[in-house]
């Protein structure tokens, strides 16, 4: 190849880039592997007789997912060797890296909150719901992708939304009242005030910590207010003056950059609802933080 047909290759994907990475990232929870299935798909982009395609997004859309469905397979192969909860890499969303997150959907295609709830579904249901609810992708085109009928796809869909209805009004506050909530909780937990804590999470709330084995965390996720309650206290307690609690926003959400004197970081999200806070999520992992500054 010349170097002006890499040039124009090159150019193509970087024009569709926001796109691609924000579709392998939403089926994969993981910006690191997203990354990697874009180089991929690039490599492939190269050898294609370009001139023989008609839409190059949609080209790129077809091979980013099926990369991004090949790994997400084998990871979920291996996902019984990490330790303790897996949760998605947070990735800060000022600016976003995936393009404008310009409606409330937009934004919770992307959240922590959907992100793990997704993994709860089969890869072909995961990929169905991802083209169809964040790139409004008609279910004739996404089967075109998955080598699957439109009716297939519709049924995956509808499959994938009921799977996870139930779950999804659990994080139904938006962006203002999640950092309300946030900035509460965190005081209280710093003040030791179980009483308040434990008014500003719902009684059934459950809170997820992703250490991977590389830093310390729950091993199992912690479940009802009191749990909870008690939890951050110990954490984030009095007790422990050097740490230091920086807002940031991830996932198209408010958050917090937590640091211990030591240097071990956490970031910490929350999903809310009827003015209660649902579920936390921690991730400590040092391999997820590495693009969260400040």
């Amino acid at each position: 190849m010349t170097t002006t047909g890499a040039a124009e290759a090159a150019g193509a994907l970087t024009a569709h880039r926001p796109m691609l990475l924000g579709l392998a990232y939403r089926l994969l929870g993981s910006l690191h592997d997203a990354e990697d299935v874009l180089q991929e798909a690039y490599l492939r982009w190269l050898d294609v007789d370009r001139e023989a395609v008609a839409e190059p997004r949609r080209y790129l859309s077809r091979v980013v997912t099926r990369l991004a469905l090949d790994r997400l397979r084998a990871r979920q192969a291996a996902r019984e060797t990490y330790v303790g909860p897996w949760l998605p890499e947070p990735v800060p969303t000022d600016p976003s890296p995936f393009g404008p997150l310009e409606t409330a959907e937009l934004r919770e295609t992307v959240s922590t909150a959907l992100l793990h709830l997704l993994e709860r579904l089969t890869p072909p249901e995961r990929a169905v719901y991802v083209l169809h609810t964040a790139f409004a992708l008609p279910y004739a085109e996404i089967g075109d992708i998955l080598d699957r009928s439109a009716a297939d796809c519709r049924q995956l869909h509808h499959r994938a939304a009921a799977r996870l209805a139930v779950q999804r009004r659990r994080f139904t506050a938006g962006p203002a009242e999640q950092r309300r909530l946030l900035d509460a909780f965190l005081a209280a937990a710093r003040d030791g005030d179980l009483a308040r804590l434990t008014d500003l999470v719902a009684a059934d709330a459950t809170a997820w910590s992703d250490g991977g084995g590389r830093i310390r965390a729950a091993r199992n996720p912690i479940r009802g207010a009191d749990r909870i309650a008690r939890f951050f206290v110990g954490v984030y307690g009095r007790r422990h003056p050097g740490v230091r609690a920086t807002p940031v926003e991830l996932n198209g959400a408010p958050a917090l950059l937590v640091t211990w004197p030591g240097g071990a970081r956490y970031t910490v999200g929350v999903a809310a609802a009827d003015g209660r806070i649902t579920n936390l999520y921690l991730v400590g992992n040092p391999d997820k933080l590495t693009r969260v500054g400040g």
